[in-house]
């Protein structure tokens, strides 16, 4: 069964908001000089922003077959989190970067 678009943002707001926890973790971690921890937390920060992904595409899908639904502010508000999230990640990888070439 398909599911709503409400539905649906609701699994990428939960699984955008875990990448970023996770990635930030991992930025506490490179701070405190334990890189392999900092390292399987930004893996795990990209595990769960594709899990995040994955609901987007099945967006994407829905719209792309015309079962498109008129867009809701809970979507918008999904799709913000999850670039915002993809974005802390990648500024993530920078940040432990830095404190690994101190």
């Amino acid at each position: 069964m398909e599911q709503t678009m409400t539905e649906i943002a609701f699994q990428i707001i939960l699984y955008a908001g875990n990448g970023k926890s996770s990635a930030m973790e991992a930025i506490q971690e490179a701070k405190e000089g334990n890189f392999e921890a900092a390292d399987l937390k930004i893996k795990e920060a990209g595990e769960e922003l594709g899990k995040a992904h994955k609901f987007q595409t099945e967006l994407l899908q829905q719209e792309a077959r015309g079962d498109g639904q008129s867009v809701n502010v809970i979507l918008v508000h999904s799709q913000d989190h999850l670039m915002t999230s993809m974005t802390v990640r990648d500024l993530a990888i920078e940040i432990i970067e830095i404190y690994r070439n101190k």
